[in-house]
């Protein structure tokens, strides 16, 4: 779904996603999306921040409302807070107007293809946390955890990969599919990912930050607790025997 009030900005991103062979439905406004939304759920949304009445922000927040969709936000700004924004309400990518047709149909084609499921034999699991790729559900200690198509993206790279340090870019590459792109990116998706699986995103133990390289998931976080969960118990039962003794 596309979903632009510049008509002619409409019907050439609508043309040329036609041409790459993806079946295009158009809104011209927020209501109008929600509404043919709801009819048929997209695979996928193109969706224009700055939209008449209600904006592309609060559209991408009531779409997420209903369920997990794709969202490439379109914006003519070219502030960084508005495009990390974009990305803290759930959109999985951006593109800066004017852009190229050519490269948001690249972007489009790239986050379908991380959102589909792939076949794995043994889903990943580690530290309290699993994600099952073929159901795009992930679990923290067996509870669900409400994350967007890109932060599951990332979990289950983390998850795959322990003890690696990986760079921002090298995030990029292998999580988005991408050569090129803005590195807040993922920052933005990794502090959002920490705020829903650490214990403390303040003190983040599983996505660790390795000073000067990037990031790197420590799948023995939990394990390290239980050892300190323990000697603490020593430590309390040591001073319980010796007020035993002094008695």
């Amino acid at each position: 779904m596309v979903v632009e009030d510049d008509p002619t900005v409409a019907e050439v991103v609508s043309g040329y996603l036609d041409r790459a062979g993806h079946v295009v439905d158009r809104a011209g406004d927020g209501p109008t999306a929600l509404a043919r939304a709801a009819a048929h759920w997209p695979d996928l949304v193109v969706l224009d921040l700055m939209l008449p009445g209600m904006d592309g922000l609060e559209v991408c927040r009531r779409m997420r409302g209903r369920g997990p969709v794709p969202v490439i936000m379109l914006t003519a700004r070219g502030d960084e807070d508005d495009r990390i924004l974009g990305l803290e309400v759930g959109a999985d990518d951006y593109v800066t107007k004017p852009f190229s047709p050519r490269e948001l149909v690249l972007r489009v084609e790239s986050v379908l293809r991380r959102t589909r499921p792939a076949a794995v034999s043994r889903p990943p699991a580690a530290a309290g946390l699993a994600v099952d790729p073929a159901a795009r559900r992930a679990t923290k200690n067996g509870t669900e955890l409400a994350l967007t198509l890109r932060e599951f993206d990332l979990l289950a790279f983390f998850l795959g990969h322990p003890g690696r340090a990986f760079s921002r870019e090298d995030l990029m590459r292998e999580v988005w599919g991408w050569d090129f792109g803005d590195l807040s990116t993922v920052t933005v998706h990794v502090r959002r990912l920490r705020g829903k699986v650490e214990d403390d995103p303040a003190r983040p133990r599983l996505i660790q930050t390795v000073w000067g390289v990037g990031y790197r998931f420590d799948s023995t976080a939990h394990e390290d607790d239980a050892h300190e969960d323990d000697a603490h118990e020593d430590e309390e039962h040591q001073g319980e025997e010796h007020q035993g003794e002094g008695s």
